[in-house]
């Protein structure tokens, strides 16, 4: 859930702090205000698409940052986080995305910087956007398989399958691997072996890079090093007055005044402590001094071994800036499939019988997924059908097409999730045949669809806020009506942001939020406030008749507040 968002300089805004609860918020203004800047800001921080074009004129950067509330059923949301060394405070994650007029752009989590392709991967599974923006999960088909899964329960049996077949491409791998001809695998294991014994004359260490490093550091810096320990020596106990002699003539002083006062003796004892405490400290670093030694053959093989490393990771690891145990385990790796290629003609016969058998499991899972499927699409599209009718779209016809996977070969080929290829389809029209949603829904339909879909899968889904904007196009009466009733309904157990244009559909809402537009210093701004009571009452009447202060539009206003929504002013 979002439960705040505080935007700085994004197109027309120029401070904005909002706090949102759970349950329904609409966001209303007057055409122009802005209110499809505010999602788009949150659209931004959530990974989308921008560019120096979001930053107002006049500033250098635009900024956007929310805290996000996690929920607990999301479990692929605490993995991605843990994966990355991220942890959630309070179930919570701050997010923050910023762009500068250099067009550099930046992303946190938490405090840890992420790439835009990170977040947008991270939020998909926290907020879903329906409109004109990136976050439509129904553009995307893939994501059509996701919610007819979890309609018909399948999710965790998906899980398991997808976990059969990536076993099944490693065996495959394997086995292509020992298919190579002779020639190739001749090569690949000379590659492997010299990458192997390049490795092992090297006799890496783990932790030996730091202490190499470190050791650099003091032979190539012995001189300034030797000088700072010196010089510290000489003051604590060179010749002359010195700060040990003068120490112990303090300690002196004051262990016979303690004799005329006992109540100095605690401190007497303390200053004497001291005194043993630094002498001990000065001999330790005379010590050292004496243990150093500058050795500039050491240094120069100390040198050699590092650039040795350099060279190691240069080839075998993701960078030279990688650990050095990257090197170490690409060596354990090629060691493997070393000994794999080797007993290739041994294993290759049982390797074989294993896919086989994969295989087999793979498609009669599959088989089994695809039965499910099917039998739970008829009814989801008549559950659909259903609300789409309630939502102003009584003609349109909802279909989930599920198509078998062509075989690209004589064996049986699945995907990750199965033999099926899942796509849904409507037709607006009655006699027009159902086709792809991309293809002929409008944002206003997408919208309907998405809160259909989103109403049908209530109990299963698991993102927690829906924003939507551009529900209320080309509808109105009792279906505008209709809508706010779904989206109160659908808010019964998440949270649900919507921009509409609509007092039908607002005065649903637990919490509105107006936004307008004001022109100050010949420099127009957009602002953001919730309104509440009579404010919120003349926000309606000017949503129903574009008239705030009439008597007859603000009755109405009032009726349509305690008829359907929360009102108290």
């Amino acid at each position: 859930m979002l439960e705040d968002i505080h935007i700085n300089d994004f197109a027309l805004i120029d401070k904005v702090s909002l706090e949102f609860g759970s349950g329904f918020t609409v966001l209303s203004g007057e055409t122009g205000a802005g209110k499809s800047i505010l999602i788009g800001a949150i659209s931004f921080l959530l990974g989308g698409k921008g560019g120096v074009e979001l930053i107002r004129a006049g500033a250098t950067e635009a900024r956007v940052s929310g805290t996000v509330k996690l929920n607990a059923r999301a479990k692929g949301v605490y993995a991605w986080l843990s994966d990355r060394g991220i942890e959630a405070e309070n179930d919570r994650i701050l997010i923050r995305r910023l762009v500068k007029d250099s067009g550099k752009s930046a992303a946190w989590v938490q405090d840890v910087p992420v790439t835009r392709q990170e977040l947008a991967e991270l939020t998909s599974w926290l907020i879903d956007i329906h409109g004109q923006h990136e976050h439509q999960s129904l553009m995307r088909t893939g994501e059509h398989r996701r919610f007819l899964d979890s309609y018909a329960g399948i999710e965790e049996e998906v899980e398991r399958f997808t976990a059969l077949y990536s076993k099944l491409v490693e065996k495959r791998n394997l086995l292509a691997a020992a298919d190579e001809s002779e020639s190739k695998r001749a090569e690949r294991i000379e590659l492997l072996r010299f990458a192997c014994d390049e490795i092992a004359s090297a006799r890496l260490r783990e932790g030996e890079e730091a202490e190499l490093v470190q050791e650099e550091n003091r032979l190539s810096q012995y001189e300034k090093l030797y000088g700072e320990i010196e010089s510290f020596s000489n003051l604590l106990n060179g010749e002359g007055d010195t700060v040990l002699s003068s120490l112990k003539k303090a300690n002196a002083h004051l262990e016979h005044a303690s004799h005329s006062d006992p109540s100095l003796d605690t401190l007497a004892k303390r200053m004497e402590t001291a005194f043993y405490e630094l002498s001990d400290i000065a001999g330790e670093v005379r010590s050292y001094a004496q243990s150093l030694v500058f050795d500039p053959a050491r240094l120069e093989e100390v040198q050699e071994r590092l650039a040795l490393f350099f060279k190691l990771k240069k080839k075998y690891a993701a960078s030279v800036q990688s650990p050095l145990s990257e090197v170490i385990a690409y060596a354990q790796k090629a060691a493997e499939q070393l000994e794999a290629l080797a007993d290739a003609d041994t294993n290759k016969k049982a390797l074989a019988d294993e896919v086989a058998v994969l295989e087999r499991q793979a498609y009669k899972d599959a088989t089994i997924i695809s039965q499910k499927r099917r039998a739970a699409a008829d009814k989801m599209a008549q559950e659909v059908e259903a609300v789409l009718a309630d939502l102003g779209m009584k003609n349109s016809r909802f279909c989930v097409h599920i198509e078998q996977k062509e075989a690209v070969s004589d064996d049986q080929k699945c995907g990750p999730y199965g033999i099926d290829d899942i796509e849904f389809l409507i037709s607006a029209n009655p006699g027009n045949p159902p086709k792809p949603l991309a293809k002929i829904a409008s944002g206003g339909e997408l919208s309907r669809v998405m809160l259909a879909l989103k109403t049908v899968l209530n109990r299963s889904d698991i993102t927690d806020t829906l924003i939507f904007d551009e529900i209320d196009t080309g509808i109105g009466g009792e279906v505008a009506v209709a809508v706010g009733a779904h989206l109160k309904r659908l808010a019964a157990d998440r949270q649900i942001l919507c921009i509409t244009h609509l007092a039908a559909i607002a005065v649903y809402a637990d919490t509105q939020i107006k936004i307008e537009k004001s022109v100050q210093n010949g420099i127009t701004a957009t602002r953001v406030c919730e309104v509440s009571g009579e404010k919120r009452v003349e926000e309606i009447a000017r949503m129903l008749s574009g008239d705030a202060v009439s008597s007859v539009s603000l009755e109405h206003a009032r009726t349509l507040l305690k008829s359907y929504g929360s009102f108290g002013g």
